[in-house]
């Protein structure tokens, strides 16, 4: 453990891996593809998303239906819900020795909630609790590539998605290309203070995810992550005598 006052800064026996991006940059698909890796491998492995804590799940909806969520209220649902999985989900399983994998992590919040006009100081401030990833992987793509891919299969954009309740343009289409446009600064503006691995996302799947890989193999050591024979998951345990 290192010497110092900050419980931020004291080493965890797991290691906490994020992936950022636009919508459509890809990250959802490595960081599941990352997953499916760890556990046929027999490592201890825990998957959170963003976004997805029951607490604040009815008020969220009820929210984005009446189109009343203004941007402090987003950004303090979105920050609620974090802090129910940081401390539920996140912060044990790192003290009990999991690879625990974030599909997205507060650094969502600094982009979103900073495109929607928030203070990036008081931002930061809320989320001030959380303890920054081992690993971050930024899965960078140019705008109208990230873009194309989440139209292709969205025949319709939802309102706060598509960033209309910032009176970007009346067209949801373009008000999303103006609000994606403006995350992507934001990610962008943040990624070496925040020590981001930059992903080309342009890239063919496979190749991202052999970087991924190479890596996490380098930075970590995977061999103490890995469950002792008596006690692999019973779901899992055909795949570990099947790669004996």
């Amino acid at each position: 453990m290192k010497k110092t006052g900050n419980k931020l800064d004291r080493e965890l026996p797991g290691k906490l891996i994020a992936v950022e991006g636009l919508d459509g940059s890809g990250k959802s698909t490595q960081i599941s593809l990352l997953k499916r890796w760890l556990e046929i491998g027999q490592h201890k492995v825990f998957f959170t998303e963003w976004n997805s804590s029951p607490l604040v799940r009815r008020a969220t909806r009820t929210g984005k239906r009446n189109k009343s969520l203004t941007p402090s209220t987003f950004a303090l649902i979105h920050c609620t819900d974090f802090a129910d999985r940081y401390e539920r989900q996140i912060l044990p399983l790192l003290h009990a020795g999991f690879i625990v994998l974030a599909d997205r992590y507060i650094y969502t919040a600094f982009a979103r909630d900073a495109v929607r006009g928030c203070d990036r100081e008081w931002i930061r401030k809320i989320y001030s609790f959380a303890r920054p990833p081992d690993l971050t992987f930024f899965f960078h793509v140019p705008l109208q590539v990230a873009l194309n891919r989440i139209l292709e299969g969205r025949p319709r954009l939802k309102w706060y998605e598509a960033g209309m309740d910032l009176q970007l343009s009346m067209d949801p289409y373009e008000s999303f290309r103006i609000f994606q446009g403006r995350i992507q600064d934001e990610y962008l503006r943040m990624a070496d203070n925040c020590k981001f691995l930059t992903v080309d996302a342009g890239n063919a799947p496979q190749l991202q995810q052999k970087l991924m890989r190479k890596v996490i193999n380098q930075r970590i050591n995977l061999e103490k992550y890995k469950w002792p024979v008596h006690l692999i998951p019973p779901d899992r345990s055909h795949l570990y005598h099947a790669l004996r």
